[in-house]
């Protein structure tokens, strides 16, 4: 079949390798650069997405751990293995028996693991392994494994592997208008395709508006914020912000530090980046865990991550990917950048 694919980001991209190694011909149009939006402004990490047990995702960590591994075996050039460690204080919101559990639960749905599972570690280690961390409260923590990518270098590598099986990439053209029967109205013309695939991040319900095609889902768009240290970091963290059940990462990140990330609700017309609120939020997280740490920031950015409606606070809002298809159109709401793929072939079962 011929299909079209409208967004070049990293979901779009699998979805284009996945169906040319079946043996479509694949076209992908992207308004901007290829991976140059949301898909490369994650937390650069390949995980399973510890905090989605307490929401009950069981079969969303269960597919993101596979996938993780997945990842790690398919480009070892472009991930590796990460140790991070989630410390717990007396003042802390979730109890040893609580992260505990999880944990468990963690490792028990990445199966046969390719990595090693948690571990308890005392209060002693974890300061004399890293002695910037404030010990005021600390009871020990837990040490699991997850893994860290170069989201853009990942992201590029995967279109290269599309290329070779044949897809042909349209950057800087725009996708106007779509519809059922498989027409794509870009600004380079119109072009007409056996299947349309509508994978166009957080955009993809206002090209759906635009085109008057109805659906049954809404996006939810939330910003999430990132920043950067000029400071190496020792050691990666998963830890609670301060007087909430929110967590965020400390990441080692090419010889500096990577905070992240916030949960903000952002307009598709408003500006994408970091605000000084975030920054703040960040950085008064980051104190209370790092108080004599001295460390500047020496950069900050920002994507929009495309969440499927389902809750006031968009913590708490559904990590799931749903693919909706109506005539000839199929069109991706969702999806994190670890489940790429396994999205992709969700995608090519409704073809």
């Amino acid at each position: 079949m011929e299909i079209g694919i409208v967004g070049g980001g990293v979901n779009g991209l699998c979805c284009a390798w996945q169906l040319a190694k079946l043996g479509h011909r694949v076209s992908v149009y992207e308004r901007g650069k290829l991976m140059r939006a949301t898909s490369c402004a994650s937390s650069k990490l390949l995980h399973g997405g510890l905090r989605y047990l307490e929401n009950g995702e069981l079969r969303l960590v269960r597919e993101s751990l596979r996938e993780r591994d997945a990842w790690l075996r398919r480009a070892p050039h472009l991930t590796e293995a990460l140790r991070l460690r989630m410390p717990l204080y007396r003042q802390g919101r979730r109890g040893r028996f609580t992260v505990g559990a999880g944990l468990f639960i963690y490792d028990r749905l990445a199966g046969r693991s390719l990595l090693p599972g948690a571990v308890w570690l005392d209060a002693a280690q974890m300061l004399a392994e890293d002695p910037g961390l404030d010990g005021d409260g600390l009871l020990g923590g837990y040490e699991f494994s997850d893994g860290r990518m170069d989201d853009y270098a990942l992201g590029v590598w995967v279109a290269e592997q599309a290329r070779t099986e044949g897809v042909e990439m349209f950057e800087d053209v725009e996708v106007l208008r779509l519809d059922t029967a498989g027409i794509i109205e870009t600004t380079a013309g119109v072009v007409r395709f056996d299947r349309v695939l509508n994978v166009a991040g957080p955009w993809a319900g206002r090209l759906l508006e635009r085109s008057g095609v109805d659906s049954p889902y809404r996006l939810d768009l939330v910003r999430g914020s990132h920043l950067l240290l000029n400071q190496a970091c020792r050691q990666a963290y998963l830890l609670e912000v301060p007087g909430e059940r929110r967590i965020f990462f400390v990441l080692p990140w090419k010889g500096q530090t990577l905070l992240g990330t916030t949960e903000v609700r952002q307009g598709l017309d408003d500006a994408i980046a970091c605000s000084d609120a975030e920054r703040d939020y960040l950085l008064a997280a980051y104190r209370r865990y790092f108080p004599n740490v001295e460390a500047t920031i020496a950069g900050r950015f920002a994507g929009v991550r495309p969440l499927i409606s389902s809750a006031a606070d968009p913590s708490r809002a559904t990590r799931e990917y749903a693919v909706h298809r109506t005539g000839q159109l199929i069109s991706v709401f969702g999806g994190k950048w670890t489940t790429a793929l396994a999205l992709a072939e969700q995608v090519a079962a409704r073809l």
